[in-house]
């Protein structure tokens, strides 16, 4: 059988290595992004580029999108060049950017409205996962949407349904949630190391072998203690993300203190002109709370 015509928006850090799977995995592609230069890349694995998200929907039979925020999808498929005004009855839209709930299930009511089924799909992993095609996807919509979406998913990692529209949304915010609370934790732990005198790489290593272990620390633990915060997940982009946890959680009336002070902690992050690094930065507001320096890079 062969394969479906897929559309890629939206080509950054993750976007870009997602695309590639699809276009290496044998997928029929067309590309679109706001700056034309990264779509260069995948180009010459053989995809077409598209020339606004209208042309690219007009062109697939899927269309993914992976963007910033929830305004950026909002245009990406509502705008007047958006998606939604190219897009052919019957077309399956996943969108894998991390949004508010609330609006991945006001598209989803659009994208039904125009003969669409569209899934919410946001993912974790970073950089890493991107490239490794080992992301976790969240999804939320129909199953059956999800079954016609699961092989070019499963290109870029391992997709679960969590419910319907909105669910996989949610479900991002419980992970950026414990995402964030982990770096924080992390990040204090070698700051008290380091004032103390004791070598960051012994602290990683016995927390690393006990109770107090994470896939945050295995994996951002030691690029931090060489002073290496180049963005895997820029600082800027979990703070919006924990500013959406904190809008949804006031419309549930859930009470989230410990996010709160992690939310605040990564503003500071960003108000002090760190928001391009990666989210592990939030150890340098915490150095400097301290009276420390920050490590040298190795």
């Amino acid at each position: 059988m062969d394969k479906e015509r897929v559309g890629f928006i939206g080509l950054g850090i993750m976007g870009g290595p997602m695309a590639t799977h699809l276009a290496t995995a044998g997928y029929p592609l067309t590309v679109y992004n706001r700056t034309a230069a990264r779509m260069e890349p995948l180009l010459a694995l053989g995809a077409k580029p598209a020339c606004s998200c209208q042309e690219l929907a007009a062109q697939s039979d899927i269309v993914v999108s992976m963007v910033s925020d929830s305004p950026d999808v909002e245009e990406v498929y509502l705008g007047p060049r958006g998606v939604l005004s190219g897009a052919r009855r019957g077309s399956l839209l996943i969108d894998m950017s991390t949004i508010s709930p609330r609006v991945a299930i006001k598209i989803s009511k659009s994208a039904a409205e125009a003969g669409c089924a569209m899934l919410d799909a946001p993912v974790s992993g970073g950089d890493v996962g991107a490239r490794n095609a080992t992301l976790s996807i969240m999804v939320g919509g129909e199953s059956r949407d999800l079954e016609r979406a699961r092989p070019v998913l499963e290109c870029m990692g391992k997709p679960t349904l969590c419910g319907p529209a909105g669910a996989g949304q949610t479900v991002k915010a419980c992970n950026q949630i414990a995402t964030a609370l982990h770096l924080v934790a992390m990040s204090e732990a070698l700051v008290l190391a380091q004032k103390a005198g004791i070598d960051p790489e012994v602290v990683l290593k016995v927390l690393g072998a006990g109770y107090a272990q994470s896939r945050v620390m295995d994996v951002r633990g030691p690029r931090v203690i060489k002073g290496d915060l180049a963005p895997g997940f820029k600082a800027r982009l979990h703070a919006k993300d924990l500013n959406i946890v904190r809008e949804t959680a006031r419309e549930l009336g859930c009470a989230l203190p410990a996010t709160a002070l992690a939310h605040e902690l990564l503003t500071a992050v960003v108000a002090n002109g760190l928001g391009e690094l990666d989210h592990s930065a939030v150890i340098r507001v915490l150095q400097s709370l301290a009276g420390v320096q920050p490590e040298a890079k190795a």
